[in-house]
């Protein structure tokens, strides 16, 4: 009977070994993955920012509301956009002389009639979204500091990387106008 027991003590063992094993696999098949989550921030023309939530809600980035509970934007409209390959050398932040010369004039130019600039910096995405955001953020600082040394006053500087393309990276030549900093003026 030894022998008996031992080899049902060993088929009891192998089968909830197995029973383990299937089990492990199925819950492993019913985990649903989700998608990875990119936070959505945009400015629309009449100058409200947007957000949109990880669940897809979308609300303002001003806690500003009329009493009827319209928030309220402020006006703002895209009064310049520098691609950054002409002011900044690949995967650099500074700022070269012709474009600083550059964006010197055009501050002085638009600051009369602009209360205050808001300063956003993009990139294509050829590198990881951290990286992009840290650059995209020193080059908008860089131009911040050009707008500043020109008499302009910067109300925000902003860094989206590779988040707000104009248009898809799928190309040599849509990535070009995907690195850029956008500025816009504060009426």
């Amino acid at each position: 009977m030894k022998t008996a027991g031992a080899v049902l003590v060993a088929a009891v063992t192998a089968l909830s070994l197995s029973t383990a094993s299937v089990a492990a696999q199925d819950s492993q098949s019913r985990t649903v993955r989700g998608e990875r989550y990119i936070p959505t921030i945009w400015v629309d023309p009449d100058g409200c920012e947007h957000w949109v939530m990880d669940d897809g809600a979308e609300g303002y980035m001003t806690p500003h509301v009329t009493p009827d509970g319209k928030p309220v934007c402020r006006r703002g409209q895209l009064c310049g956009m520098m691609p950054t390959d002409q002011f900044f050398a690949t995967d650099k932040h500074h700022i070269n002389a012709a474009g600083r010369s550059r964006l010197t004039e055009f501050f002085q130019k638009a600051k009369p009639g602009t209360r205050y600039f808001v300063i956003a910096g993009h990139t294509d995405s050829r590198a990881s979204d951290e990286y992009n955001i840290a650059l995209s953020k020193r080059r908008a600082n860089a131009v911040a500091q050009v707008a500043k040394s020109a008499g302009a006053r910067v109300g925000d500087i902003r860094a989206y990387g590779e988040r707000d393309p104009r248009v898809p990276n799928t190309s040599a030549a849509n990535m070009a106008q995907n690195r850029r900093v956008e500025i816009y003026c504060v009426r």
